[in-house]
């Protein structure tokens, strides 16, 4: 059995005769939204390391790094979401997630906590509001939404 099998079996639990299945979110910060991406799918988190600049890209791609002797291209969330770019600052980190066999890495103002997610309580984005890189939503305890990161549509896309 894989960690990521035991790690889901695990959080599948009864309460009150129905299973309830919960999933773990690493959260963080980009331009004032909380945002989730499942923990499936995080590998690290980076922070100063030097990004190498890569001609005839979208301005969201930042560049490349070398991590460890393997090339991982760097996407700025912000500036993939359609946000204004901002001055990097000392809670800025990558987080360099695995989708797919396809290493990533995104730029995020900073990260927050992991949480576990009960996957009945996920809605749907607002049909109006649809972002393409947002694929639920969730109202958490002290009455913020956390917004969760669709990876799979991010490396489609990028």
């Amino acid at each position: 059995m894989s960690a990521d099998t035991a790690v889901n079996t695990a959080n599948e639990m009864i309460e009150d005769g129905a299973s309830v299945s919960t999933e773990r979110f690493l959260t963080f910060s980009s331009d004032g939204l909380t945002i989730g991406v499942s923990t499936n799918y995080v590998i690290e988190i980076i922070t100063n390391h030097i990004i190498t600049m890569v001609p005839l890209v979208p301005n969201y791609v930042k560049g490349i790094i070398n991590l460890r002797g393997q090339i991982i291209p760097i996407i700025d969330i912000r500036l993939r979401m359609g946000k204004p770019s901002i001055e990097y600052t000392s809670s800025t980190c990558i987080i360099v997630l695995n989708i797919n066999s396809i290493s990533i890495g995104i730029i995020v103002d900073a990260v927050q906590q992991v949480m576990d997610i009960d996957q009945s309580k996920v809605s749907p984005v607002p049909v109006e509001n649809q972002q393409e890189l947002i694929n639920g939503m969730v109202s958490s305890s002290d009455r913020s939404v956390i917004l969760f990161l669709d990876c799979e549509q991010l490396v489609q896309s990028y």
